[in-house]
């Protein structure tokens, strides 16, 4: 019978093994082509069968602008808006957009390609950092969007517009690393996938989207305010990226950019993405087991 260190000595391999982290990693970057092929394919595939196809990719996030405008626009008295609420909810519901599909695609991406998982050898990881490209390339035209908005409501372009760039490759690696965690954890745990939707909901309602977290909760006609709650929102990354973002796009109009957010947002992604690579990588051999 061969041994395991025969076998090593004879170049053979165990099918479907869990390669060293860093073979595995440049395994994985070698198919980064691949990654964005797939990402592309998936937005063609999904939008094909629609009469608009493609334009659903831009209708979609400013259906839920206007939705989420009328709606807290009439219910939000107007001394309770933050200023320039128009732009600030239209930055709060396109950037979150991005977290939320994201992970949400990403969770699904082990379970929605087991036959792919199951017969062909490939790298497990391509399939949920394709799923966080495919969404982040559905991103960037709202990006475009958002910027033409903010020009047609009277808003001259700045130079610190550019730091959505940085900011925006931050939310990417972010994203990507939740989503490497979130992938492993429900392909082991499948219901996890029906609690997405309600976990997004909650980060929804309460990271601000239309409302400004400091404002609501900071101290206001003598009263102290809630700074437990100022405080937690602080270490919040998904708060943390919107306020980088409005206030990238918004300063000098009541927005001032929170140097400490660069700090923590820096640290969520690259220590998030880091960990994501390794949980994941750690249970490559058991992905699309039928136990």
């Amino acid at each position: 019978m061969t041994t395991a260190e025969d076998a090593a000595r004879l170049g053979l391999h165990k099918v479907g093994g869990r390669p060293p982290l860093r073979d595995y990693v440049a395994d994985v970057w070698r198919r980064r082509t691949f990654i964005y092929s797939m990402a592309r394919f998936k937005i063609e595939s999904e939008n094909q069968q629609n009469s608009l196809g493609m334009l659903w990719v831009i209708l979609k996030p400013l259906l839920n602008a206007l939705v989420y405008g009328l709606i807290f626009g009439l219910l939000l008295p107007s001394n309770t808006r933050p200023p320039h609420f128009v732009e600030f909810l239209l930055i709060g519901v396109f950037v979150f957009e991005f977290f939320a599909q994201s992970w949400t695609a990403g969770g699904k991406s082990i379970t929605n390609n087991a036959s792919l998982v199951q017969s062909l050898a490939f790298p497990r990881m391509v399939l949920p950092l394709a799923a966080v490209t495919q969404r982040f390339l559905q991103f960037l035209p709202t990006v475009g969007i958002m910027l033409v908005f903010l020009l047609a409501s009277g808003n001259r372009p700045q130079l610190h517009w550019l730091l959505i760039v940085p900011i925006f490759a931050l939310y990417f690696v972010f994203s990507c690393g939740l989503a490497l965690v979130t992938a492993r954890l429900a392909a082991h745990w499948r219901d996890l996938n029906n609690f997405l939707p309600f976990l997004t909901r909650f980060f929804f309602y309460t990271t601000g989207i239309f409302f400004s977290v400091e404002e609501r909760f900071g101290p206001r006609d003598g009263h102290k305010g809630h700074p437990t709650i100022i405080k937690i929102s602080d270490f919040q990354p998904i708060h943390e990226f919107l306020s980088l973002a409005r206030s990238a796009l918004l300063a000098g109009d009541s927005y001032t950019i929170d140097e400490r957010y660069w700090l923590f947002a820096g640290t969520w992604s690259l220590g998030l993405f880091a960990f994501g690579v390794w949980f994941f990588w750690r249970a490559e051999e058991r992905y699309g087991r039928v136990d």
